[in-house]
């Protein structure tokens, strides 16, 4: 199954929001249904279930403390010239919150063989660009700073994705939820 540990966005004010923006912004791109939104903290790919078991069993020692974030800014990868996805990105405390979670998640997994070999970028994808549209700088730089609102982080989840020619079905395999200690 392939699999990936995930921060989800729950909030309805966001979601609403972000959905708006998809809608305003008129590019030709397939924009992330809004049940989908959220950051990949780490992609395991392919495993069997014996080896999710024992990711399972890692995940659920993971302790954190719930942390507020806020959803801003936009942008793309690679870039604005050539994008092939386009992104929402948050506050700076946001990112380095979720950056301490992603360390200590790749370093619990390691022990499983797992290797997390790209700098992690806190990001929520929200387009999707499969034939390339050219330069979106001007339609971005005018709404590269929006806000989309807060987001409360209290859970990770484990996420299975299954990919069919319609997009990815995504389901969880386990929540782990942050605590106050």
């Amino acid at each position: 199954m392939r699999v990936f540990v995930a921060v989800e966005i729950s909030n309805p004010e966001i979601l609403k929001n972000i959905q708006k923006f998809q809608n305003t912004l008129k590019i030709n791109a397939k924009p992330t249904r809004i049940d989908q939104i959220h950051f990949t903290l780490q992609f395991l790919g392919e495993i069997d279930k014996e080896k999710c078991e024992k990711v399972k069993n890692i995940l659920k020692n993971l302790e954190f403390k719930p942390f507020g974030l806020s959803l801003q800014g936009v942008g793309a990868f690679p870039n604005f010239r050539n994008p092939r996805v386009i992104w929402i990105g948050c506050d700076k405390s946001g990112a380095d919150n979720l950056s301490i979670i992603t360390r200590e998640i790749g370093t619990s997994l390691a022990v499983l063989g797992f290797e997390n070999d790209k700098k992690f970028k806190p990001h929520l994808t929200i387009f999707r660009i499969r034939k390339k549209i050219g330069d979106v700088s001007s339609d971005m730089n005018r709404v590269g700073e929006t806000k989309f609102g807060t987001q409360i982080i209290s859970k990770i989840k484990l996420k299975k994705s299954v990919l069919s020619p319609i997009g990815p079905e995504y389901s969880d395999l386990l929540e782990v939820n942050g605590n106050e200690k």
